[in-house]
């Protein structure tokens, strides 16, 4: 019996395929020896439609998953007669919510794994460095409340869990989901580029008469796509929105819109905004991260979804106002909304500060702002570098002052002391402190500085916690210094500003492992200054004029603070505060918004609900730029800290779903209850990737080194 030509019982079947732009089903005569790529031909040849389908792929909905390998058969795909595939568009429009809450609707490729639908996202939008950002699921408070009650993070019963390594239904291994990407002569291609010979991605057009070999990819692609985003330093290449023909903002009408937001969104868009009551809640809130190793269809993201855009690494590398005015705008207005939402806390006098400054940036965009592109790039370029090489050289040229160049600057000093017990007054007492390489000591008296010490302590790897209190005249410092049966907490408390900076400065380097002769512990004396100077109160400059201004207090401090006070009193702070930074210019305004957020005990920390291996009860992880802690569930008191310069290697077992890292000295496992373990694990390799970047280095952005870092298939 014959049909279309073949012999019906010769082992070939019919094959369903939609057709979504045209809504149409088709049948197609198949066998598991015949290619994706020669099945996609015969489909538009049978459809007689005359139109561009270069940029069509299938997506196997039962599977999850979508076949992009052209010249795999049907066979080593999985697919038999029982399999739908739909044949549609990889772009597909997408709502990205910016850090500035606004929404803006882009062509995206759903096939792309996500760490590359955002560097074509950033680079629409202007953003460099995208290796610092990632998408988020938009929040579902229903979601987020489920498993309120203690032992609710524990796997119910019967659920199983899916490797990312695999697909989603784990029924076809051989087939990968996240195929690896590729490098030529360091230039990054995107999984489908046809730029590499014999690559298994297909990246051609496929309309009627398109002269294919069986089983191989096209050779040309006719789909205008986003050119890759090469990374460099804008010291060697200029660097402008019209790079990016494809962007809605290459001709800059509307680079506005980003880089300055409207001072008040609208109140949709802020009711979307979740408010954590704690730090479970906080934990709760990073399970909706996207895995970075998977496409955006595989993660459930369909077309016109909202997703949501946000810095995700808080490691920000050369912040240039000249070439970052939408990335520095969207970073301010991330630290903007993490602390009007409680997401991080702050004290009263630094409310008021940040206040202040989001009120001058309010102020000054408004008005006039200067152009940053008409600026001479030979000359900044040269300011830049001169710059850099007096802040290198100025250790060296302070220490060779008493003609001693590998003398290492000591501090000796009276300081108050206090060790923090249970049950204890709080009662300081008054020691002479000395401070040399990273080590802290202290004795009664300065002549008795020659002898022993009373104690004496390496701060190397300890958490450094700033206590201020600038109208009370209070500045202390806390110091967690990890021993072999966990944390010891002092406290040191100085007398004057002054003092605090210069042994705050030091006790900050030395837990990095720096000492006081590194280039940058003056430039580290110099913002803890800066810092504390913005907090003191002063009387409103009467050159600025405020008064038609509107202050409606809620949109300037957190709730925790608008309880305090009445409107108008809380009103006159501000104002009071603001006279501080009355003359700062709109970016150094969102600059010292940005470095003053930095300087925030809880600044950059994610956190997560965790299980050590061995323990009963529930703890908190913490994932910094440069160390993770274990802290205490509901104070979120670090009650031990393990630095990433001491970490041999980190993987997943993805068996028991456990993340495992070995330092030096030992090793710690754990399960994350609060989100699955790939997002714990690619936060670790994502900061490692991200401190690896130099301005040294005229580098692309490695992207295949991003995925061996972060994607958890293997021992790093």
């Amino acid at each position: 019996m014959m049909h279309e030509g073949r012999v019906v019982g010769d082992g070939s079947w019919e094959l369903n395929v939609l057709v979504t732009d045209l809504k149409a089903e088709r049948k197609l005569r198949v066998d598991g020896d015949m290619s994706i790529g020669n099945v996609m031909i015969k489909l538009v040849e049978s459809l007689d439609v005359a139109m561009d389908w270069s940029d069509h792929g299938f997506w196997w909905p039962q599977r999850n998953m979508w076949l992009l390998r052209t010249h795999w058969t049907l066979d080593k795909c999985g697919v038999q007669a029982d399999a739908q595939l739909h044949f549609t568009p990889t772009h597909k429009n997408l709502r990205v919510q910016l850090p500035d809450l606004q929404l803006v609707d882009l062509k995206v490729d759903f096939s792309y794994m996500a760490f590359n639908a955002i560097m074509n996202v950033c680079a629409m939008l202007g953003i460099r460095h995208p290796e610092e950002l990632s998408f988020m699921k938009k929040v579902d408070e229903r979601t987020l409340k489920r498993g309120e009650k203690r032992g609710s993070f524990k796997k119910k019963k019967g659920e199983k869990y899916s490797s990312p390594a695999s697909s989603a239904n784990n029924s076809d291994a051989s087939y990968p989901t996240t195929p690896t990407p590729s490098m030529m002569d360091g230039t990054l291609t995107t999984p489908r580029s046809a730029s590499m010979p014999g690559s298994p991605y297909r990246s051609g057009p496929l309309t009627p008469g398109t002269p294919l070999t069986p089983g191989t990819p096209s050779g040309y692609n006719t789909y205008p796509r986003v050119p890759s985003y090469n990374g460099t330093s804008p010291v060697s290449s200029s660097y402008s929105l019209s790079s990016f023909p494809d962007s809605p903002y290459s001709d800059g009408s509307n680079i506005s819109a980003l880089s300055i937001s409207p001072a008040k969104p609208s109140s949709e868009a802020v009711a979307t905004l979740h408010r954590p009551k704690n730090y479970v809640d906080r934990a709760r809130l990073n399970s909706l991260w996207l895995n970075s190793s998977r496409s955006l269809m595989e993660q459930g993201i369909r077309e016109n979804d909202i997703i949501l855009l946000r810095f995700k690494y808080y490691s920000f590398f050369d912040l240039n106002p000249k070439y970052d005015a939408v990335r520095i705008n969207q970073i301010y207005e991330q630290a903007k909304w993490s602390l009007l939402t409680e997401g991080i806390e702050c004290t009263e006098e630094e409310a008021m500060m940040f206040a202040a400054l989001q009120l001058q940036v309010n102020l000054q965009s408004a008005m006039p702002q200067p152009d940053m592109n008409n600026a001479n790039d030979s000359t900044d370029d040269i300011d830049a570098a001169l710059t850099d090489l007096q802040v290198s050289l100025e250790g060296s040229a302070k220490n060779s002052a008493a003609g001693d160049i590998t003398q290492i600057p000591e501090l000796a000093d009276w300081l108050r002391f206090f060790k923090p017990k249970k049950f204890t007054l709080k009662s300081y007492k008054r020691y002479w402190f000395t401070f040399k390489d990273t080590h802290l000591a202290y004795y009664h008296s300065p002549e008795e500085a020659s002898g022993a010490p009373i104690m004496r302590v390496n701060l190397r790897g300890c958490e450094v916690t700033p206590d201020v209190n600038i109208s009370s005249e209070k500045y202390c410092i806390k110091l967690l210094i990890p021993s072999t049966e966990g944390m010891n907490e002092v406290w040191i408390r100085a007398d004057s500003e002054t003092q605090y900076a210069r042994w705050m400065a030091a006790c900050r380097l030395a837990a990095k492992g720096k000492t006081m002769a590194d280039a940058t512990y003056e430039s580290e004396v110099q913002s803890i200054t800066n810092f504390l100077g913005l907090q003191h109160p002063k009387e409103p400059v009467p050159s600025v004029n405020v008064s038609n201004i509107n202050i409606e207090p809620q949109d300037f401090v957190s709730q925790r603070h608008v309880k305090k006070f009445k409107a108008k009193s809380l009103t006159a702070r501000i104002l009071e505060a603001h006279a501080n930074v009355a003359n700062l210019a709109l970016m150094e305004a969102k600059l010292n918004y940005i470095r003053a957020w930095q300087a925030l005990p809880e600044f950059g920390i994610t956190h997560f609900v965790v299980r050590f291996r061995g323990n009963k009860k529930e703890d908190l992880l913490g994932v910094a730029f440069n160390r993770i802690m274990r802290m205490d569930l509901h104070t979120g008191d670090a009650l031990k800290t393990w630095r990433y310069n001491s970490m041999k290697h980190w993987n997943v077992n993805w068996e028991v779903k456990e993340v495992l890292v070995q330092f030096e000295d030992e090793q710690v496992s754990f399960a994350c209850l609060s989100a699955d373990c790939k997002i714990v694990h690619e936060f670790i390799g994502g900061y490692i990737f991200n401190s690896m970047r130099s301005k040294d280095q005229n580098q692309t952005l490695n992207e295949e080194l991003f995925h061996k870092l972060t994607g958890g298939w293997e021992t790093i």
